[in-house]
């Protein structure tokens, strides 16, 4: 199976990390009155700074919050089991749009970690062009509008849904799943009910 595997929120705890210092960022340093979308994970779409408030977190923050992140849970030992089981790994992110050097932290990351993909595409707003054109047969992503996206036109999607965020309707191409764990599961039961069918 080739799977698609997006990279903040994902298998790194990015998104906790910058929805933290974010809050800390508009409450202490913008001296704002909050969250204006709590649902949104981007921060872009959760307050209403503007763009000169947005680059300065941008700045200041990103690479800084970047090198300090941890692995998602789990996500280590998954990824190497899923490898290990003969699955393709194919990192499909958006990370390194906004700083270039955000993906060299992610590789370096990902070396320390021992963690090994097949291909990567970075600086990817639009992952539905790359997912059709790789064939991944599931993404995993925790951005419902990429995972809304990507199964409205048939590509079987993994929204890694953090509590608080926008939930979206389970169908044949949809299923939401919110940790490492159950994403092992979900595999594994494909995988059987492949075997089983041949």
């Amino acid at each position: 199976m080739k799977i698609g595997i997006d990279v903040d929120g994902v298998i790194l705890d990015y998104q906790r990390m910058l929805l933290t210092y974010g809050e800390l960022y508009d409450f202490i340093e913008l001296k704002n009155k909050g969250i204006v979308k709590r649902d949104e994970a981007r921060l872009v779409d959760r307050y209403n700074w503007n763009s000169k408030q947005r680059q300065n977190f941008i700045d200041k923050y990103f690479i800084k919050l970047s090198k300090m992140t941890p692995l998602v849970p789990g996500a280590k030992e998954v990824i190497s089991m899923l490898k290990n089981d003969g699955n393709e790994l194919v990192v499909i992110s958006a990370r390194g749009g906004n700083l270039e050097k955000m993906q060299d932290v992610a590789l370096e990351k990902f070396e320390e970690e021992e963690i090994y993909f097949d291909k990567y595409y970075w600086k990817q707003d639009d992952k539905l062009e790359i997912a059709q054109k790789e064939k991944i047969d599931i993404m995993i992503d925790d951005n419902y509008k990429v995972c809304k996206t990507l199964s409205e036109n048939k590509i079987k999607t993994i929204y890694f849904r953090e509590r608080g965020m926008k939930k979206l309707e389970e169908n044949e191409y949809l299923k939401e799943i919110s940790n490492w764990g159950e994403i092992y599961r979900y595999f594994t039961t494909i995988s059987l009910s492949i075997k089983n069918q041949s």
